[in-house]
């Protein structure tokens, strides 16, 4: 059985590095993320989870083992993604400023005809950032394709005072829940 990540993040590809899972290949899909109105954040990250895995599903064999996600950051309610612009960037930042916000992760395992798909939510507490602590992050392009416009693990570190929940979920990975559900296709780390 092969594996296959369903995606061109590089921070997922080193993830599933850190646990053990080396030989893999990496299709990502490129297709646009179209957030339905009306699902909660749960099951609209495992819809987006569950498109992408079956998106590359016919580049793959029957028995590779597809793993993709989906990464949302909610506050209010309110789906971030990804910015378009440098605008659309520092206007996220400013909502997460001195904020609670959610990061929703959708995983979903395909292989075959068979598919899980769970979500991740972890809770990230921002404290209060300067505008001119917004433009000089944003000016360093590190937000720009990620969920809610910041990289926990880069310069945005700096903003969060507590996470509660599974840190590899703000990455895009929730490496615990991805561990049990990879028992589910025979795949021990």
């Amino acid at each position: 059985m092969n594996i296959v990540l369903a995606s061109g993040s590089p921070r997922r590809l080193e993830l599933l590095k850190q646990i053990g899972i080396n030989k893999f290949k990496v299709i990502a899909d490129k297709t646009d993320e179209i957030i339905a109105v009306g699902l909660s954040p749960e099951e609209q990250v495992n819809k987006l989870s569950l498109k992408k895995a079956k998106n590359i599903s016919g580049l793959c064999g029957k028995s590779d083992l597809i793993i993709a996600a989906d990464t949302l950051v909610y506050i209010e309610g309110e789906p971030l993604g990804k910015p378009e612009t440098a605008s659309d960037a520092e206007m996220m930042l400013k909502k997460l400023s001195g904020n609670k916000h959610s990061v929703y992760t959708g995983l979903t395992l395909l292989k075959g005809d068979k598919h899980i798909s769970k979500a991740e939510k972890t809770d990230v507490y921002f404290r209060e950032i300067s505008n001119h602590e917004i433009k000089s992050y944003v000016k360093t392009g590190e937000p720009m394709d990620k969920a809610g416009s910041y990289a926990a693990q880069g310069g945005a570190a700096v903003f969060i005072e507590r996470i509660e929940g599974d840190f590899f979920n703000i990455m895009g990975l929730p490496l615990c829940r991805l561990s049990t559900m990879l028992k589910d296709f025979g795949v021990q780390l």
